[in-house]
């Protein structure tokens, strides 16, 4: 038998190392929509900010009218601004190889 409320935690991630976080019940049916705006995370956010993060659920892409279960996480994050592997190289070219520091030597 469906239970008439989830409990939802809904993340954004506005900036580096600024993170805004709520735990909330809906109504079953509800949808990630619903859940952002029951949220209040992105009260006080600039409108162009909003337009550029994007909704998942439990890091998997999805639209706003997405139907919600009991337990989801709601994400938004902020698009990616250097390629992964593009960063990676960057950091070997500024850093060189780094080499993992054990107790003792290894040879």
């Amino acid at each position: 038998m469906a239970s008439a409320e989830l409990a939802i935690e809904v993340v954004v991630a506005l900036a580096p190392h600024c993170v805004r976080c709520a735990t909330l019940r809906l109504p079953a049916g509800a949808t990630v929509a619903d859940a952002l705006r029951a949220s209040g995370v992105l009260d006080g956010v600039d409108g162009a900010l909003v337009d550029a993060l994007a909704p998942s659920v439990w890091s998997r892409a999805v639209a706003l009218d997405a139907r919600l279960r009991d337990g989801d996480r709601v994400e938004l994050t902020r698009p990616l601004r250097v390629d992964p592997k593009e960063a990676r190289r960057q950091r070997y070219r500024r850093d060189g190889v780094r080499r993992k520091v054990s107790g003792s030597p290894t040879r």
